[in-house]
């Protein structure tokens, strides 16, 4: 059986979590990692047993390196997904894919040009629970879908954002809660109830302190299939919860909390139902993020970092690619300017909006 050779670029916390999805694939080995500060790299090739370096473009010359993920800063990938790109490594980029449209733009075109593959790290559409509420969705149990929401009630410390000073910041964190916390859940909210066309929305900074974004966010939706829906953020609720996905329909409703379906209501029973509400319902592995953002499992990466060779031996798409990764940057976009405007903002952008409250609406300070 070929392996695969994975190189980790951004030796940060996330990089753990890289490397224990790769070391549990019997087709993947970690063979490389670079890190800008070179201290982080030679960590994580000591706990590994891979190469550190801190030279990227000697990283990328190295023949065994295959496929790449990018786990540095929100605001920083895209220059190493463009290195990466040229050097002809197949590309899986943490989310989100980038901060701005431009930016995931340039990284999907760059791939193309290159004809290398290009994932994005949305785990969630992988869970059991997640396929199982999509493939409902498909086979038409919900009937007409009318409601769609997801809620991220989480909590972070003045502590987790003055531990790095990119932390809360537009030019790398590219937002707050919605776009650095909530966005797996606003990512699986589109892939099971479609596109949004349109968005009203209210964002503030309610309780942190030193930080430019966000913490806190309410966002109304309509979807192109005419439902509406909701998408609440937060990282300001204490003691932070288990984010939730609702879906309704006018014939079913089903809630996932983490990866549990704890609800399961159809008009017309089917057969897999008892099965489904007897083996999704208890299935939590952690407390997916809720207050601690190192409290996650490694085996959504896992299924992802599988799909990425999936991909590479069949010749064709990654399931979560740059424009599905895409999406959810240009609703978030979408969000944070509707409330800027406080007028309703349609999807999709021409372009990236431009944002007042970068410099000054969502700041507080000391």
């Amino acid at each position: 059986m070929k392996k695969y050779g994975f190189a980790i670029i951004g030796c940060g916390m996330i990089s753990n979590f890289h490397a224990k999805a790769i070391e549990s694939l019997e087709n993947a080995k970690l063979v490389a990692c670079y890190d800008v500060f070179k201290a982080s790299a030679e960590r994580l090739a000591e706990q590994t047993g891979c190469r550190a370096y801190d030279d990227l473009d000697a990283m990328l010359a190295d023949p065994e390196v295959e496929i790449v993920t990018i786990g540095t800063p929100s605001g920083a990938h895209l220059e190493p997904a463009l290195a990466a790109a040229k050097a002809g490594k197949h590309l899986i980029v943490e989310k989100p894919l980038e901060i701005t449209l431009e930016r995931c733009d340039q990284i999907i075109a760059a791939c193309k040009e290159k004809n290398v593959k290009l994932a994005t790290v949305f785990h969630s559409r992988f869970h059991d629970s997640s396929v199982t509420l999509k493939n409902a969705i498909d086979s038409g149990r919900f009937g007409k879908l009318t409601v769609g929401d997801t809620y991220v009630k989480w909590f972070r410390t003045q502590q987790y954002y003055d531990s790095g000073a990119w932390r809360g910041t537009w030019a790398l964190d590219g937002g707050g809660a919605l776009m650095n916390q909530a966005i797996h859940s606003v990512d699986l909210l589109t892939w099971l109830m479609g596109p949004v066309v349109e968005i009203r929305s209210i964002i503030d900074c309610l309780d942190h302190e030193r930080i430019e974004v966000e913490d806190t966010a309410v966002a109304s939706l309509r979807f192109a299939n005419g439902a509406l829906g909701v998408i609440e953020a937060s990282t300001a609720i204490y003691p932070g919860y288990l984010k939730k996905v609702e879906i309704h329909g006018s014939k079913g409703s089903a809630t996932i909390e983490e990866e549990d379906i704890v609800r399961w209501d159809f008009a017309e029973e089917a057969p897999e139902d008892a099965k489904v509400k007897e083996e999704m319902a208890n299935s939590k592995s952690s407390g997916g993020g809720a207050a601690d953002p190192s409290a996650i499992s490694f085996k959504g990466h896992a299924k992802l970092f599988a799909d990425m060779i999936r991909a590479i031996e069949t010749d064709t798409e990654p399931k979560v690619n740059g424009p599905e990764g895409r999406r959810s940057v240009e609703i978030i976009l979408g969000i944070y300017a509707a409330a800027e405007s406080g007028q309703a903002v349609q999807l999709p952008l021409a372009k990236d909006p431009e944002l007042k409250c970068k410099a000054d609406k969502c700041v507080k300070k000391a």
